[in-house]
């Protein structure tokens, strides 16, 4: 059976009903960044989307191929995850000001994926998907203690 993040990690993929203190550990990260309305057809963070989900599921398929990686398990894509902000926005976030969005969106990668591994599967996924992935970024975070 594939390793699922939300099944095996619920106390940061599925918190209490109550807030709770959790310490996460570190983690990486397929990650791409970006500035704008998250709705606008055909715009950056759609296609940012894509590059995401394309290099994720070359990393989770690599084991039908001829790329090895060490350690490989079969896993479940994990769930997208994303950082939002705006600059020059005091204390929260103006909605009626999309396109003022800055963004890191970001893809859970299984801890058995190195640098290397994360720099084969993007060149593969652009290659197989005809897409640009370079904006593809390999980010680890340390968030440590937080309010869940």
């Amino acid at each position: 059976m594939a390793f699922d993040f939300k099944k095996e990690y619920k106390e940061f993929y599925l918190p209490k009903s109550k807030p709770q203190i959790v310490t996460v550990p570190t983690m990486n990260y397929i990650a791409v960044r970006g500035k704008g309305d998250p709705n606008e057809e055909g715009g950056a963070y759609k296609a940012a989307i894509g590059v995401l989900y394309a290099i994720a599921y070359t990393i989770k398929m690599s084991k039908m191929g001829d790329h090895r990686i060490e350690g490989y398990y079969d896993f479940v894509v994990p769930p997208l995850e994303g950082f939002w902000w705006q600059d020059g926005v005091e204390g929260g976030v103006d909605y009626g000001n999309k396109a003022g969005f800055s963004w890191i969106s970001v893809l859970r990668l299984p801890d058995f994926v190195t640098r290397a591994d994360f720099d084969w599967a993007v060149e593969t996924a652009a290659k197989k998907k005809k897409i640009n992935c370079s904006c593809a970024e390999f980010l680890t975070v340390e968030e440590g203690l937080c309010v869940q």
